[in-house]
């Protein structure tokens, strides 16, 4: 099985967003070493335990000291961009990266409705409108930004039709070299994004690690697959949230302050930096917040090298996939360093000595 690997960068208490960013440095560097297929950075806007806003910037500084795994954005919510921006920052990353990367595409907003107004210009009374003053609504414009985005991206690029008959020619710079083009994927959590993968003939992905409901939408990519651009046969992996710790009871301490972040999320709780392992997150979890995050997390990987193997194992052959791509959530305890995630970098080596040597 291959492994790969999707980071929040995430923010606990203490540390700056320069030291989450020195953690998953370190982190990415040593999947790269381990032999990890890729590494991809989520998009979230106004969430304090969590520094990835903008995928696309942060691989230009997270890739240095890299040398084979792939690079890419899980995804970038294209809704909150303009296609060309996207197709030649991403451009931009493969003439430094060369045929590493990967542009993984996303419809949701990655955050709350405000922020995502305000991430698509709607400040105050701000409105985007068409040229007959008629608002816009990017999530509808999205499987047409979806083509433009990857039109750009090639060489014919975008032919613009103007007055008189004439056209202009639009791509993305700079321009990639043959062979090194991003390798695009639709992220989904809905039969939406299934289908549209599908329809296009991309390559696509469930995100298991926050959603249900990732076999249908495997059914209904793979039986409605067409083949293009990208390839004959339907290809996608799952993604699922893991901490792997020597001990079962290590792990299922260190997964007890994302746990408690996901119970917030669902339950409108008070949001901030990701609390400690141990004292620190029990003294102020509610036996509500438990119960919500006890039942998120059936779906996690959470144990001992031999469990993680067993379940990681289980749900490749639940889904019909070669390929998982795990976020390690593993909490730090007390006194760990700021600028270093023991905890995940624990996750990502004893998973590489079940699956990887």
């Amino acid at each position: 099985m291959e492994l790969s690997l999707l980071d929040l960068v995430p923010v606990r208490v203490g540390q700056t967003t320069s030291d989450a960013f020195a953690a998953s440095h370190e982190l990415v560097r040593r999947a790269d070493e381990l032999g990890y297929t890729r590494y991809w950075v989520a998009e979230h806007h106004n969430m304090p335990s969590i520094a990835s806003t903008m995928p696309g910037a942060e691989l230009m500084y997270l890739g240095q000291g890299t040398e084979n795994i792939r690079l890419g954005s899980g995804g970038v919510m294209l809704p909150n961009h303009a296609p060309l921006a996207v197709a030649e920052l991403f451009a931009l990353l493969s003439a430094i990266y060369g045929d590493r990367i990967d542009l993984g595409i996303g419809r949701a907003p990655g955050t709350d409705p405000i922020t995502s107004a305000a991430m698509r210009g709607h400040l105050g009374e701000g409105r985007m409108v068409d040229r007959q003053g008629q608002t816009i609504d990017p999530v509808e414009q999205f499987p047409q930004h979806v083509i433009d985005t990857l039109s750009l991206m090639t060489p014919e690029g975008v032919r613009i039709p103007l007055q008189g008959g004439r056209e202009h020619t639009l791509r993305a710079t700079p321009a990639p070299t043959e062979g090194t083009q991003p390798l695009p994927w639709l992220l989904g959590s809905s039969g939406y994004s299934a289908r549209l993968a599908a329809e296009l003939g991309m390559p696509y992905v469930f995100a298991n690690h926050f959603a249900a409901g990732a076999t249908t939408g495997m059914k209904i990519y793979r039986d409605n697959f067409t083949p293009g651009a990208y390839g004959d046969e339907p290809r996608t992996f799952v993604t699922v949230n893991a901490v792997v710790s020597p001990t079962e009871d290590e792990a299922r301490l260190r997964s007890e302050p994302f746990m408690l972040q996901m119970a917030r999320l669902r339950t409108g709780g008070q949001m901030g930096p990701l609390r400690l392992a141990g004292d620190d997150v029990r003294s102020i979890m509610t036996d509500q917040e438990r119960m919500v995050a006890e039942e998120l997390s059936k779906n996690w990987i959470i144990g001992d090298p031999q469990q993680a193997k067993g379940q990681l194992e289980e749900l490749a052959d639940r889904f019909g996939v070669d390929e998982v791509m795990i976020q390690p959530v593993a909490g730090a305890m007390e006194g760990e360093e700021l600028r270093h995630d023991a905890a995940r970098i624990q996750t990502i080596d004893l998973l590489a000595e079940e699956f990887l040597r």
